[in-house]
């Protein structure tokens, strides 16, 4: 054999392989991660327009004096996105100086609390509701 006739040897394609492993894993992960942020992104924005469409259709249902939770968590027109499930979590009455959980004297303002959360846990988002009980001619608190 001469000069001209050396090949590979069995240690320089090791690791030739070895460093296209760690190139290949490592574009696969990163795709892997891509396509799993774009399905978190995907269900952050169907849970962010969800619970502005149960805001919509709470404050449309009306006012209900000392309400519960339960009372606003099935409003008419509302239907939620396929692989979520909505949620009042709390409703809270001003006192005339604060925002309390028990329902005191009803003063005509509650805070009530929404959201709307994919089945899977990847996304939740929630909002804030104040709503006000209609005026009437004549009442005092209005």
């Amino acid at each position: 054999m001469g000069d001209g006739d050396r090949g590979e040897t069995l240690l320089e394609l090791l690791v030739a392989v070895a460093i296209l492993g760690v190139a290949v894993v490592a574009v696969v992960g990163g795709i892997g991660v891509s396509v799993l942020m774009s399905d978190v992104h995907r269900k952050e924005a169907t849970a962010g327009a969800g619970v502005r469409d149960f805001g919509e259709a709470v404050m449309a249902g009306g006012y209900f004096p000392c309400a519960a939770p339960a009372k606003y968590a099935s409003p008419a027109g509302f239907t939620v996105p396929p692989g979520f499930g909505s949620s009042v979590a709390s409703v809270k009455y001003w006192t005339g100086s604060a925002w309390s959980a028990t329902c005191g004297t009803d003063t005509g303002l509650q805070q009530v609390t929404l959201q709307v959360a994919s089945l899977d846990g990847r996304a939740s988002e929630r909002l804030e509701v104040v709503l006000r009980k209609p005026c009437k001619l004549g009442e005092p608190l209005c």
